[in-house]
């Protein structure tokens, strides 16, 4: 079930950044040959109007074949003609656009899913502008390091806390981070009793706090925070679900550089870096806690693949925007040969990563 799931999220997706590239072409009047969803071979194919509509069998990916945008198609080219409805014959700054709608349709449709999570009911963290709308607070474990108490006593993020015990004590009901910090800084090293709630089922474990070397206070390993579920009126829901697109699109963008920089420097973890199996796992986790939560993570991957796409690297689109710049400084054409050759390695590459990150992903199953 998880990777249908998957299937028909990626295929949105896909279908959701294809659409910017294919409206804004029509918009600027280019041609545009076919709208793929996925890779040959093709199950179907329609042709209405001048484009072909297909759907293709290898899933992972999509594409719009526009007129022009590969110069070696465009055979009025080779005899010097200029076809007005041609990719490369439009100005440089319709054909970024172009490039560029795929990754704003992307980020405009994850805006579009916070939205309605907020509008619907989304649990998230409790902030004093949005208090008013909180039901049901909650103090939420968010990371487990590894190797802590918290991990050995079998503590996952996402667990709620509801009571915490210390020796004979009577267990006290948890309604802030600041009481179970209290109550582990106190325990002078004894086991607390805990009470947490999983998946909509309660759940005891038993966690003793270990001295933190450099200090003489008392740690399980975990971050916190008071949580709830936080249902907003439809304009709030606009504001706050713009707000956390751009946080998240901040966010990815910084561990995406920081990550490309270790791996020049020859430190990069790539750890925690999910291929198509590791996020298929990811969205069943998701869908298993509810309609929201997978709504959540889809927008969540609809920015990854937005941030992704303007790495200004052959084959995305941030490389091919790259190329369109580079031709309005040098104010002449790349030449197809090393554009072309240029693309193919960048996919390669793209493909041999993805490969390896796959491995990765079944050898943590495994």
């Amino acid at each position: 079930m998880s990777v249908i799931l998957f299937l028909v999220i990626l295929s949105v997706l896909v279908f959701v950044h294809e659409l910017g590239h294919f409206l804004a072409a029509k918009r600027f009047g280019v041609r545009v040959d076919e709208f793929a969803i996925g890779f040959p071979p093709r199950l179907f194919k329609k042709k209405v109007g001048e484009t072909l509509y297909s759907f293709n069998l290898i899933p992972f990916g999509g594409y719009v074949k526009i007129f022009g945008e590969n110069p070696d198609e465009d055979p009025a080219a080779a005899n010097g003609a200029k076809d007005p409805r041609s990719f490369s014959n439009i100005a440089r700054w319709k054909q970024a656009l172009i490039l560029a709608s795929g990754v704003i349709f992307n980020i405009v449709f994850a805006w579009a899913l916070f939205s309605i999570a907020y509008l619907s009911g989304m649990t998230t963290s409790v902030s004093d502008n949005s208090s008013k709308y909180v039901i049901d607070k909650h103090v939420m474990v968010i990371e487990v390091l590894e190797g802590s108490p918290a991990a050995r006593a079998g503590i996952m993020p996402g667990d709620s806390f509801i009571g915490i015990k210390s020796g004979s004590a009577a267990t006290s009901v948890v309604a802030t981070v600041e009481e179970v910090q209290s109550a582990v800084r106190s325990s002078d090293g004894s086991a607390l009793g805990l009470e947490v709630l999983r998946n909509g089922a309660p759940l005891a474990l038993t966690v003793t706090p270990e001295q933190v070397s450099s200090t003489s206070n008392f740690a399980i390993g975990i971050a916190m925070d008071l949580a709830g579920k936080v249902k907003l009126p439809i304009h709030l829901a606009i504001w706050e679900g713009g707000k956390l697109t751009v946080d998240m699109f901040v966010g990815i963008a910084a561990n995406l550089y920081g990550l490309i920089r270790d791996a020049f420097m020859g430190e990069a973890d790539l750890s925690q870096v999910a291929g198509p199996v590791g996020i298929a796992r990811l969205v069943g986790d998701a869908s298993s806690l509810g309609f929201i939560y997978l709504l959540s993570f889809t927008a969540f991957i609809s920015m990854n693949l937005a941030v992704l796409n303007l790495i200004p690297f052959p084959a995305l689109d941030g490389g091919r925007i790259l190329f369109v710049a580079i031709e309005a400084i040098s104010r002449r054409p790349i030449k197809p040969v090393v554009a072309n050759t240029l693309n193919v390695l960048g996919f390669g590459l793209l493909i041999l990563f993805m490969l390896f990150v796959t491995y990765k992903d079944i050898a943590k199953l495994i």
